[in-house]
């Protein structure tokens, strides 16, 4: 795991041990609907078998995520942002850029009855790519181009902290799988895998 990564692990898990040592114990909040506000952190896995050592860069970025509980236990999460830009290299060099936009839907359980509200999901994830775009060099060397649509499994596992009044204090962990055929001159020449670890922080209401 990266230093970075493992630092936004460490304060996410920092800031719920803060959070709960100084919340006040509420009873359930009553609610089918969780809306929350996030920061997240992605950190991609980079996993490249095209011999061009494809890369793309970590980055912070917000998010919003909406979530309805059909049983107090069984609910459904929908996370949405907007397009994230990245830097492509290749190697230590950068050759290009992409715009991905990732919504991704999970089914999770909710543990009930602690002070703490955790849960754990199993989802998936669909990753259109957008505004991609490579230096002329690049484009003249290679032709390259990549696949658009990406479809794979976003598994993860989090803490709601009820804060009271249906406020509540989120830290999120997720994996998710997003990779891209690479082509040159039309012929696939390998798969460049992102499946980044997206780490998030924010408040959200219950009503």
């Amino acid at each position: 795991m990266k230093k970075a990564t493992a630092r936004a692990v460490a304060l996410a898990a920092a800031a719920i041990a803060a959070t709960a040592a100084v919340a006040p114990v509420h009873a359930q909040d009553s609610g089918n609907w969780i809306v929350r506000a996030r920061a997240l952190y992605l950190d991609p896995a980079n996993k490249d078998n095209t011999g061009l050592d494809l890369s793309v860069n970590d980055k912070a970025f917000p998010e919003v995520d909406i979530t309805y509980f059909f049983t107090p236990n069984l609910a459904a999460e929908l996370i949405l942002t907007y397009p994230q830009s990245h830097n492509v290299r290749s190697g230590d060099t950068k050759i290009g850029s992409i715009k991905h936009l990732p919504p991704t839907l999970s089914l999770q359980y909710h543990f009930t009855g602690m002070g703490w509200r955790p849960y754990v999901g199993l989802g998936i994830n669909y990753t259109n790519l957008t505004s991609v775009k490579f230096d002329p060099a690049v484009e003249a060397a290679l032709d390259p181009s990549l696949k658009r649509d990406s479809f794979g499994l976003a598994i993860g596992a989090g803490v709601d902290v009820p804060l009271g009044g249906g406020w509540l204090f989120n830290v999120d962990v997720k994996k998710v799988q997003i990779k891209t055929e690479v082509s040159s001159f039309g012929t696939k020449v390998g798969t460049f895998k992102i499946d980044p670890l997206l780490v998030g922080i924010g408040f959200g209401k219950r009503f």
